[in-house]
């Protein structure tokens, strides 16, 4: 069964992770896995760079090692059975390299049916598409 599974979570919208969250459960009880969240901090664009203060990514990074934090110790399986990760740059990117990186055996990713993403994901794809097709593991979407 899956023994490293990868959670990734938009801080921006917790509640669109829930459902992941509990199919990570359901396979990590099965084989007494793992589980990681990770959070995917966009670059700050140069053209803002000027506007932001000079630590604007410091704080990013701890608010959101914070609220995965909160996450994790809320999720009920033992500490040493849950990890989190905080990274920069582009999401689907991100979450292949951090897959990589702790040998994942499952990614599972919420992928929401709606207007918010509907134009954005037909002219440039969704990043749960990108982690679909060039994943190394086993992906599971759950719809919301």
């Amino acid at each position: 069964m899956y023994k490293n599974i990868l959670v990734p979570i938009d801080l921006a919208d917790t509640t669109l992770a829930r459902p992941a969250i509990a199919a990570a459960l359901m396979m990590a009880a099965q084989s007494n896995g793992s589980i990681r969240l990770i959070n995917v901090l966009p670059l700050t664009p140069v053209m803002l760079a000027e506007y932001v203060p000079p630590d604007f990514d410091v704080q990013q990074r701890k608010a959101a090692e914070e609220a995965l934090g909160i996450m994790a110790s809320e999720i009920g399986l033992p500490p040493e059975r849950v990890s989190t990760s905080v990274r920069q740059g582009g999401i689907y990117q991100e979450v292949l390299e951090e897959a990589s990186s702790m040998d994942a055996d499952l990614i599972i990713m919420t992928s929401q049916r709606g207007k918010r993403h509907a134009v954005r994901t037909y002219f440039l794809g969704s990043s749960t598409g990108h982690v679909v097709r060039y994943a190394s593991c086993s992906v599971l979407v759950v719809r919301d």
